[in-house]
């Protein structure tokens, strides 16, 4: 997990907000979180009027990760709105559509420059991953969660341990605490910075570099004060791309594969259709060999 943040000689240019060396706006940021927020504050039935069933249906709106199979369901509530290869978005608030389809454009681009970073760090060309996984059909979505306060904060979960799917995940959120990382063993609070990004690694950079980059463990908690948001922009490769170990990292190194291959999509249906028990399923795919 990285923090993005603004650079300490960043200058405001009129009527943009704040800008940053990460390129999003603050004003953008803000604008973001307050229409997620305005939808998740709807009556129940506009909501549920437009909210799939399907993991992959491109909006779905709930109160859990998985409302079939969770066994205690999370303090939140949450929508998911895919962004690209295709654009969706609400008709409520009217300004949501907008607001994201602009946000997730300069999102994408931050994304891009650190999944190029990851690329080189990796000893291979600076596209190589990007250009690999066939980025104009990549999938991006806003996964947006509300953590209302909870009148007994230590016997509820905002969100159970997990990693996330795909590539990198972009988060923000407004200025309340929440998000725990594990770290040797350890839960670690991750204090919000404004104005910056926190980039979570995802379990398929872990794939495609067979284990050498590690997905982030992490965590929401709940407190009895303060209506925590935060807005989570994953990041993955094309639906149909077959996903194992780049050859380019086992070859002539002494390291063979340590993950199966598997369709991205096949991953995402698994993964989003069960209960989150930490990183269960990427351990599956490690078995798998």
């Amino acid at each position: 997990m990285k923090g993005l943040k603004p650079s300490e000689n960043s200058e405001k240019p009129a009527g943009t907000g704040a800008s940053s060396c990460h390129g999003v706006p603050e004003r953008m940021m803000k604008a973001i979180i307050e229409a997620c927020r305005e939808f998740l504050e709807l009556p129940e039935e506009e909501k549920r009027g437009i909210s799939g069933k399907h993991v992959l249906d491109p909006i779905r709106f709930g109160t859990s990760f998985n409302e079939s199979v969770d066994e205690i369901l999370c303090w939140r509530d949450y929508v998911k709105i895919f962004q690209h290869p295709e654009f969706h978005s609400p008709n409520k608030p009217p300004s949501f559509r907008e607001i994201a389809l602009e946000y997730s454009k300069r999102v994408r681009l931050v994304a891009r420059e650190i999944i190029r970073g990851i690329s080189e760090s990796l000893g291979l060309e600076k596209d190589y991953i990007y250009e690999t996984l066939n980025p104009e059909n990549g999938l991006q979505l806003i996964a947006a969660n509300l953590y209302p306060p909870c009148p007994q904060p230590e016997l509820a979960m905002g969100l159970p341990p997990h990693s996330d799917h795909g590539l990198l995940t972009l988060l923000i959120q407004n200025q309340i605490g929440g998000l725990q990382v594990q770290h040797k063993g350890k839960w670690v609070n991750i204090d919000p910075i404004p104005n910056s990004f926190l980039a979570n690694i995802g379990d398929h950079i872990e794939i495609l570099s067979n284990g050498k980059y590690k997905s982030v463990l992490h965590r929401a908690v709940v407190n009895n004060r303060d209506v925590r948001i935060s807005i989570a922009v994953p990041h993955g490769p094309a639906l149909d791309a077959i996903f194992s170990p780049d050859s380019k990292l086992v070859e002539n190194v002494g390291n063979p594969p340590a993950y199966g291959a598997m369709k991205y999509k096949e991953y995402l249906e698994f993964q989003q259709g069960t209960m989150l028990n930490g990183k269960s399923f990427l351990e599956r795919i490690r078995n798998r060999v």
